[in-house]
């Protein structure tokens, strides 16, 4: 039988427990900035962005499940490219294509935007050469954060011409005779200022963003996002807060942030989570 006493207990225990804690660690957590992280549903393996801790030259990295059950220590992912930046990786929930943007050559010329980029998994579990996505999903501008959620919808930011302000958020779609819909998610969720990133819960009804250095969220109702709200000062510093990713449950999501420690720079945060998100190697 269930005890009152343990109840307090568990009550007590949940209003002492920070609402965010530190979650990157060794060989993840290093003096350079780790950021946008995303697990592989087949292997559990962790990908993250790593860059230096001014927030430049991202490269994307994997911290394989080893034999132990420990993450291995951080290697290039198997489909970087040689040159160029690359960032904000995305797996689908079959675990079958990751999407993130890069500014890698292409055709042997040098790139001089981010666009989205995707890679397929063979048979053997191999990834294949990543594809680069058509217009008018990338443009002359920036792409940002691709992020596909399951009523097939790819959100991502973009400062393409047309927008509302410098950076928004967009959403594409293929159509019905080979191309594809685009469309801007309009002022509920875009402004005059910058929009760069959009995680969409699993069951499509939270939209977690990162608008000018602090996060956001958005609620889908009748059909639209309604107006974002900023998230408070558990969550947004006067540091950046930048690469949201919710728990597929909806119990807490990662992001990343400057830890304010010149020796960690910026290291990936946990806002709550349950019992087995973030994945372990096991």
């Amino acid at each position: 039988m269930f005890r009152p006493a343990a109840l307090c207990l568990i009550v007590a225990a949940c209003a002492t427990a920070p609402a965010v804690t530190r979650w990157s660690e060794a060989p993840v957590s290093s003096d350079q900035y780790e950021s946008h992280p995303a697990f592989d549903p087949i292997t559990r393996d962790l990908y993250f962005v790593r860059s230096a801790p001014d927030f430049t030259g991202w490269r994307i990295f994997v911290s394989a499940c080893g034999p132990d059950h420990r993450r291995a220590a951080p290697a290039p992912a198997s489909f970087a490219g040689q040159d160029g930046v690359e960032a904000d990786p995305f797996f689908t929930p079959d675990g079958r294509s990751v999407y993130f943007i890069s500014s890698r050559s292409e055709a042997g010329q040098p790139q001089h935007e981010l666009d989205i980029w995707r890679a397929t998994r063979d048979g053997d579990n191999h990834w294949g050469p990543p594809e680069h996505l058509p217009p008018p999903v990338n443009s002359e501008g920036q792409e940002w954060f691709p992020r596909l959620a399951r009523d097939g919808w790819l959100y991502f930011g973009s400062n393409r011409p047309g927008g509302l302000g410098g950076t928004d958020i967009y959403r594409a779609k293929p159509d019905e005779v080979g191309g594809w819909r685009v469309e801007n998610l309009g002022p509920n969720v875009n402004s005059t200022g910058d929009e760069y990133e959009a995680d969409i819960s699993a069951d499509g009804r939270r939209m977690l963003m990162m608008a000018d250095g602090d996060i956001y969220e958005s609620r889908f109702r009748d059909g639209r996002w309604r107006r974002r709200e900023k998230l408070d000062a558990t969550i947004n510093t006067a540091a950046m807060e930048v690469g949201p990713l919710q728990a597929p449950s909806g119990a807490g999501f990662l992001f990343s942030r400057d830890s304010g420690d010149a020796s960690l720079s910026g290291e990936i945060y946990q806002e709550r989570g349950d019992s087995w998100w973030p994945p372990r190697c096991r």
